[in-house]
């Protein structure tokens, strides 16, 4: 079975569509926002300039999204899968991001859900790289039951290297965590 990286994934509350490179402008009026990115690896990607050049990074990956509440079609932000490995059957899900107004809700969580049960369709390990500076984002994988499992200096594409927190889910994780949560 071949991973597809961009699907249309919806539940009640979010829809990810395969971002596309007209998306630029109404994901930008979402990415402006200083504050999203004050914990972020690049704190600048607020930046037009800035954010254009991680844009160009999303869109090559193939497997990047935008983020849209599913009841207003209001644009959230992004994510992506990366970093496919057929050989060790795993993947990676990050590059996130969202508006102010979706953080401490259940947003990220659907959002995240979706993607982690399209991916354990085809892989056994979902692998989280978090900035050790972004806590919030280290909460919100711990919340889904992401284990951080190692420490490591990453060199994002035209950024410094920066040292990240390696979280790892497995399917076994995610089957238990889903089982409990629908017997709650």
């Amino acid at each position: 079975m071949k991973f597809e990286l961009q699907p249309t994934l919806e539940n009640e509350l979010v829809k990810l569509v395969p971002l596309k490179e007209s998306d630029f402008k109404i994901l930008y009026l979402t990415a402006s926002d200083p504050l999203i990115w004050e914990q972020h690896p690049d704190r600048f990607r607020y930046k037009r300039d800035v954010f254009h050049k991680y844009f160009e990074g999303t869109l090559k990956s193939g497997g990047a999204f935008i983020v849209k509440e599913k009841k207003s079609d209001e644009v959230m932000g992004s994510s992506r899968y990366y970093e496919l490995d057929s050989d060790k059957k795993s993947i990676a899900i990050g590059y996130t991001f969202l508006a102010r107004k979706y953080w401490g809700t259940t947003y990220n969580k659907a959002m995240k859900q979706l993607m982690l049960d399209h991916a354990f369709k085809f892989v056994d390990t979902v692998i989280f790289h978090v900035g050790a500076k972004n806590h919030r984002s280290q909460k919100a994988i711990e919340k889904l039951g992401a284990v951080k499992i190692d420490e490591v200096e990453i060199n994002y594409p035209g950024e410094d290297e920066r040292l990240n927190f390696i979280y790892e889910m497995n399917k076994i994780m995610w089957t238990e965590i889903q089982n409990k949560n629908s017997k709650e």
